[in-house]
């Protein structure tokens, strides 16, 4: 668990490609493709990392997820903070 890829990314851009194209882009750029995967990939450690706070934070080693589901209302709200005006 947890090879990466060449370049260091744990996410290939291949699924990313298919979910824009899915969502109706008729043509995506590759710039377009590889942004996407930097902040879901950013979106996701952040997750991780709280996920496994919350876990530790009740003694145990094992993530849950409800560890996730927490830790992804922690990390939209410090986003949705950050932009507020």
């Amino acid at each position: 668990m947890g090879r990466r890829s060449k370049a260091g990314y744990e996410i290939p851009l291949a699924p990313l490609e298919r979910i824009l194209r899915q969502e109706g882009g008729y043509r995506v750029s590759e710039e377009a493709v590889e942004k996407l995967r930097d902040v879901v990939e950013k979106l996701a450690r952040e997750i991780a990392k709280v996920s496994v706070d919350m876990s530790k934070h009740a003694g145990r080693r094992t993530i849950k997820a409800e560890d996730v589901e927490v830790a992804l209302k922690v990390v939209l709200g410090r986003m949705a903070g950050s932009l507020a005006p």
